[in-house]
């Protein structure tokens, strides 16, 4: 099979004006990026009225680190979904530059299942990223620039919970010192780096309305505490508007096309296991208003994207999903069967059905929100038809349709049955979150490590301990939770694979999104800011004399 470069360049692409008129954008609210990108104006979703489109949400099993394929099978259900006669848009994340250098490659899916132009995409794309990046860096030099000047609000500067942010996988950034140099370069104190991905600014711009609300949002967010122990906003640095005109084009989606044509929204980039991991709410919302389904991809496994977005994201938008995909592969069942990385690719039944028990409490976990699931079973060139056969038998003794899923190689072509399947079980009609905003911070933090993480008991920190208690004091005890954790395991443990229970789950930290509007709490060894591994895929990436580039993939 050709490789997913070869297949994208051979793709034959629309003008993006194309595309937007298959789905009624007028010209007039497209900027374009060259031939085959445009941004659309956000304003346009206030003047078209809502329909009543189905959203599906792609979710997938505990993933090993190679991932099982969510993109490539959004893709591939959007694009045979239009192929059925079903009017169907995809809504995707930003590739991070991060994970592009690092370990993962290109985030665009792949084979006969890309959104295009790939390059792109994965690398600058229109900006938005550098954007959120910048926007994030404003806070942190003011904040710094408002203490040397007489530090009128008294912040406690042992107590500023900013940090600065990159685009970039960097480790020695975690933990650094600034201000050193003498009074002119201010006064030093301890710093970090976190991920863009992981920057509250990017949470808030994926969750805003519009650009009063993204302003209104960002000048909630605490940066810090005062001496006397009170919460420091970026409203009282009274530079909101100036965040808001740095985030004035990356609050508005952009549109590309798959390799079949489909129209797809491609904004925002919110990780999953440090952030609440779905594309832009302005993107989802103005897809509804396009399409009859909308194929939304949510970050790393069900316990953390697809979570977040039932309990968070659904009740902060009104957004009502209609069904769960959850995506699994043969190597992700042997995987948790006790099978190595490096003999995924050699048949072994016994494994597949002992790593069953890993999509089983997938399963189970998604059915407690109300809503019906459909499995896609993500075909890769090893799988054998024993191994399929276990799988498939299994999940029909659980009542849960399935399907082969061949967009990989195949495009929308491999895509129909699992198109069918969803089509015939979306109904929203049973929706529920797993718990009330309402309730205490413990509570909600202990409902989601016995419902969703299977855990016997939880543990706090003395320092997670006090921030919860700082937090509920403060009137942020009705906010909901978003839980950072290992994407490897349902535990806090990323050793813990298959389906453990009764173990302890132990929260180390808390810390708040106020304009996002969650409380992070913080479990196991998670780190915001991640590191380049020895063999990164910054090592094979390339470009030639005329332009082409190589290795994204």
């Amino acid at each position: 099979m050709k490789s997913d470069l070869e297949i994208a360049m051979e793709a034959s692409l629309k003008p993006i004006e194309e595309i937007a008129s298959k789905i009624s954008i007028p010209n007039k609210y497209l900027r374009n990026f060259g031939k085959h990108v445009a941004k659309v104006s956000h304003s346009f979703s206030k003047e078209i009225a809502t329909k009543n489109g189905n959203l599906i949400i792609v979710t997938a099993m505990t993933p090993t680190p190679a991932g099982e394929g969510k993109t490539t099978t959004s893709i591939g259900l959007s694009m045979a979904l239009n192929k059925i006669g079903r009017k169907s848009i995809v809504t995707l994340r930003e590739p991070s530059l991060g994970p592009v250098l690092g370990i993962k490659g290109g985030a665009a899916g792949g084979g006969y299942s890309q959104v295009l132009p790939m390059e792109d995409i994965n690398l600058h794309f229109t900006g938005d990223i550098h954007a959120v990046t910048s926007a994030h860096n404003l806070i942190s030099a003011m904040i710094d620039a408002h203490i040397k000047f007489g530090n009128k609000l008294n912040i406690d500067q042992t107590r500023i919970s900013w940090p600065r942010t990159m685009d970039m996988n960097d480790r020695a950034l975690r933990e650094i010192i600034v201000g050193l140099g003498g009074r002119a370069n201010g006064y030093p104190r301890q710093d970090g780096f976190i991920i863009t991905a992981a920057s509250e600014i990017m949470a808030t711009l994926c969750v805003a309305n519009d650009i009063s609300d993204l302003k209104k949002r960002v000048g909630k967010i605490v940066i810090g505490w005062s001496k006397q122990r009170k919460p420091i906003r970026v409203a009282d640095l009274g530079i909101q508007g100036s965040i808001a005109v740095l985030l004035k084009d990356a609050i508005d989606p952009n549109l590309v096309q798959t390799i079949e044509n489909t129209p797809a929204f491609v904004h925002g980039g919110p990780f999953a296991n440090i952030a609440h991991g779905t594309n832009s709410v302005i993107a989802t919302k103005l897809a509804l208003k396009l399409a009859d389904y909308v194929i939304t991809e949510t970050g790393f496994g069900s316990d953390l994207g697809a979570e977040k977005f039932f309990d968070f994201v659904s009740p902060l938008s009104g957004l009502k999903p209609s069904c769960v995909v959850i995506v699994a592969t043969v190597r992700a069942l042997k995987y948790h069967g006790g099978v190595g990385l490096k003999n995924l690719e050699n048949e072994d039944v016994e494994a597949v059905e002992k790593g069953f028990e890993n999509l089983r409490v997938h399963i189970e976990n998604m059915r407690k929100f109300g809503l019906p699931v459909v499995v896609a079973l993500n075909r890769f060139h090893s799988d054998t038809s024993k191994e399929i056969e276990v799988v498939m038998r299994k999940l029909e003794a659980m009542g849960v349709p399935a399907s082969v899923n061949e967009a990989f190689e195949k495009g929308s072509e491999g895509a129909i049955d699992l198109a069918k399947k969803v089509s015939e079980t979306a109904n929203s009609t049973g929706f529920k979150p797993l718990y009330s905003w309402e309730s205490p911070l413990k509570e909600k933090i202990q409902t989601l490590a016995k419902e969703i993480y299977r855990a016997k008991d939880v543990v706090y920190t003395h320092s997670s301990e006090r921030a919860l208690s700082d937090l509920e004091k403060e009137g942020f005890g009705n906010l909901p939770v978003i839980v950072a954790k290992t994407q490897y395991s349902i535990t806090d443990d990323a050793t813990q694979l298959g389906a453990p229970t009764g173990h302890t789950f132990t929260v180390r930290d808390v810390t708040l999104s106020a304009g996002a509007g969650f409380v992070v709490v913080i479990a196991g060894n998670i780190m915001r800011m991640p590191g380049l591994g020895k063999n990164a895929n910054a090592l094979y990436l390339d470009i030639d004399e005329n332009g082409n580039i190589s290795g994204l993939f």
